[in-house]
């Protein structure tokens, strides 16, 4: 046996219109005359399909693009097809509308529908269409018509408790039922006339109208993984960060990720002084660092995660994280999680404020380190929209590595989005509580069939300065959200059980006020609600 699906030709009239006879002998063995499949093979020959068994066409899809707007939900089929003319066809409409799928009853067992929609999806794609309407017959509902309304049946097929041919096959095609239809196709007495209207959206789809400059699917990253030396002024720490975007820079990438405390090796002109005092005289070149990394950003066009340094604001130390865009901007993250040695050694607070970041390249999110080793947090960010999550750390020990290495690679899972961690490694002499590192810097990425089988898109050798230069491909988190294997943002019962963020954030990160009860705290439900 030998089958093949193709596009349509006038050649094939003769086998399709046998087939429709055999199709639709229930309601009057209606078929389309041959001047009509001429005319939609001249207006809109890619849209025909057909699938041929031996040489023989057993089964066909017809199809037309509409601009769905001018119909709306409420048509019939004689309306979307122009009194059954075509000539509602527009060459620039925005869907495919469905006219026709049908299979001989003969070649069923063959799943020969499933091929037919897989042609018409991947149309849908290569001419970027919002996605796939058709209104679709409910031929069994004449057997349960006494005993409930078309709703309810739509509802048991659903639930898999009732059976219809063409109903169910469509729902495991991917379509979901937008509406029922009365009065669609006029005869169907199986049917009773009515009709489900179904919907398939095209993941894939860009309005061009609304698409950003640069905002391809493909996203390049440069992961530093930094060695801790000691420098003999800012200049030369300075000069070995350029070093790395200059080279990030030549292989096209979109981002420089840096890690936390990256500069930190200048904090030995203090270290005759306390910590917690050492920390602070760091802090207080922070904004020069921070400006001359907005220039890097858009000398070598590269946005840049420019790890983590100390911040003192308003009295208190923080330990902020920065994104550089490489248009001139820049926000910045607060660490929300400070660790016992951070409190212990330098007094160090959390931030308050849990957002993504809009870059050319999609949403981000930016974690801290011990942050990611908080589940709720990125959770949060993924219901913003996260696309990519970067965690700029520090570890001194593999254990404490091990431990951030594997909170990451879960929150790349749980929230459907890459994972790039970024560490120091080597040993940093005459700076107090900095003085050895472990890292082994890394991508992940969810675990299905789109991905790597062990879910690393790339990583590092251990504990040797390198930059990791991997791509990472943003079309397949829709298609994980869509169609993976499992879809874990979708089947999370949020009727059980919800994250939120308890205190707002600010509107502006560089407003420099201490948040109040009256303006910007708000009491929602706890971080985890359970009924």
């Amino acid at each position: 046996m030998h089958i093949q699906t193709r596009t349509l030709q006038k050649s094939d009239y003769a086998d399709l219109k046998e087939s429709m006879i055999e199709v639709y002998s229930g309601i009057g063995g209606d078929y389309w005359e041959k001047n009509l499949i001429d005319k939609l093979l001249k207006i809109f020959p890619e849209g025909q399909f057909c699938v041929e068994v031996d040489g023989k066409v057993v089964a066909c899809s017809l199809a037309i693009r509409v601009k769905y707007s001018d119909f709306g939900d409420n048509h019939t089929y004689e309306e979307i097809t122009g009194n059954y003319s075509f000539d509602t066809h527009n060459p620039k409409g925005n869907w495919l509308y469905g006219i026709e799928l049908f299979v001989h009853p003969e070649y069923r067992d063959l799943r020969l529908g499933r091929r037919l929609y897989d042609a018409r999806k991947e149309l849908c794609e290569s001419l970027n269409l919002k996605g796939i309407m058709a209104g679709g017959r409910i031929p069994n509902y004449v057997r349960y018509a006494g005993e409930m309304s078309p709703r309810e049946f739509i509802a048991k097929v659903k639930q898999k408790e009732i059976y219809d041919p063409t109903l169910t096959f469509q729902l495991s095609n991917d379509f979901h039922v937008k509406k029922v239809l009365r009065g669609y196709l006029p005869g169907d007495s199986e049917s009773l006339e009515y009709a489900t209207l179904l919907e398939w959206n095209n993941i894939y789809y860009v309005d061009e109208k609304k698409k950003k400059p640069h905002t391809n699917a493909i996203i390049r990253l440069g992961v530093v993984q930094w060695q801790m030396r000691l420098f003999s002024n800012m200049q030369a720490l300075l000069d070995q960060v350029e070093f790395f975007a200059d080279s990030v820079s030549d292989y096209k990438a979109d981002f420089l990720v840096l890690p936390e405390f990256f500069n930190t090796p200048l904090m030995a002109d203090f270290n005759d002084l306390p910590a917690p005092v050492a920390i602070r005289k760091l802090a207080e070149v922070t904004n020069e660092v921070r400006q001359r990394l907005s220039e890097l950003a858009i000398s070598y066009n590269v946005n840049i995660v420019g790890g983590s340094m100390p911040l003192i604001d308003e009295g208190k130390l923080y330990n902020v994280a920065y994104l550089y865009r490489r248009d001139g901007s820049y926000e910045e993250y607060r660490k929300i999680h400070i660790t016992p040695n951070e409190v212990r050694h330098y007094g160090m607070v959390g931030g308050s404020e849990i957002r993504t970041f809009d870059t050319d390249c999609g949403k981000i999110g930016l974690l801290i380190c011990y942050d990611v080793e908080f589940p709720e947090l990125s959770r949060i960010l993924a219901d913003q929209g996260m696309q990519i999550l970067f965690v700029p750390f520090l570890t001194d020990t593999q254990n404490g590595y091990n431990r951030v290495r594997h909170c990451a690679m879960a929150r790349a899972i749980e929230n459907e989005c890459y994972v790039a961690i970024s560490g120091c490694v080597g040993n940093l002499p005459r700076v107090a509580n900095m003085d050895i590192h472990y890292a082994q810097s890394a991508v992940f990425t969810p675990s299905d069939f789109q991905f790597p089988n062990n879910a690393i898109k790339a990583e590092s050798t251990p504990n040797t300065e390198m930059v990791l230069i991997t791509d990472v491909d943003l079309s397949l988190l829709t298609e994980l959200h869509e169609q993976g294997s499992v879809q874990i943002l979708k089947d999370r019962r949020t009727d059980l059980y919800d994250i939120t963020v308890k205190r707002s954030a600010r509107t502006k990160p560089e407003k420099k006020k201490e948040l109040s009860n009256e303006e910007d705290l708000r009491v929602l439900p706890p971080v985890i609600v359970v009924d």
